[in-house]
């Protein structure tokens, strides 16, 4: 093991089952520094059955504190709804031009929002933007006729998640540069999205296990009940 690795490994206490949110954000704070600004990820294993599709996990959540990227929005619209999302900061507007340049293969962006008068043709760019999700879908608000407020909310912060084949969801809530506070801040408001996504056909204790994470830091586990709504 590397003298990084050791000195990484040294910051958690294995013994412990789980750390406070708070505490968890301190002891990935701890890591020795590298050369980049590391993504800090939040990752919870939820106590569901994935084959059961009312028992499917999604959501959206606007962390308080962003992400910490440049998100590039493009929004497919047109007349007024064309000039709103352009006035409401969004990179690339249009309809015909830039459904043609998608389905040649371009993803240059992050974000994709639609009018739903343009979800038939945008619809049939699934196979370049369903395996990257980036499919516009009402239930994440992309699919909108309110396209400025939806540029306005992606600019924030605004975040999808999903839980994937395995059951967990993966996340990443901002920079290791943030204030610790501001780490804790958009972490407590996954999670509290996480619980209130809770689908009514599963019982029992619904989250799993919770870790956090840095890119080349140590993973901490996190008590499962945090954002859990008071009983």
């Amino acid at each position: 093991m590397s003298k990084r690795m050791k000195a990484v490994s040294a910051v958690v206490d294995r013994s412990k089952p789980f750390y406070s949110l708070k505490e968890a954000v301190g002891l990935i704070k701890q890591a020795p520094p590298v050369k980049f600004d590391q993504t800090v990820e939040l990752s919870v294993d939820l106590d569901v059955d994935i084959k059961q599709t009312d028992q499917m996990v999604r959501g959206t959540v606007v962390l308080p504190h962003g992400t910490g990227k440049t998100v590039k929005i493009l929004v497919f619209a047109k007349g007024d709804a064309e000039r709103a999302a352009k006035e409401a900061g969004a990179d690339y507007v249009g309809a015909e031009d830039l459904l043609a340049k998608v389905q040649g293969g371009w993803t240059d962006f992050d974000v994709v929002i639609s009018t739903p008068d343009l979800m038939k043709e945008v619809g049939k760019l699934g196979k370049v933007l369903g395996p990257k999700g980036l499919m516009p879908s009402p239930k994440t608000g992309t699919v909108t006729p309110d396209v400025a407020r939806a540029v306005q909310d992606a600019k924030r912060g605004k975040v999808e998640f999903k839980i994937d084949k395995q059951g967990d969801i993966h996340l990443g809530i901002g920079k290791l540069s943030f204030p610790p506070e501001a780490i804790e801040a958009n972490g407590r408001s996954v999670l509290e999205a996480i619980w209130k996504a809770r689908p009514p056909a599963v019982k029992g204790r619904y989250v799993k296990s919770v870790a956090l994470s840095s890119t080349m830091g140590p993973g901490v586990k996190v008590d499962p009940a945090e954002g859990r709504p008071e009983l």
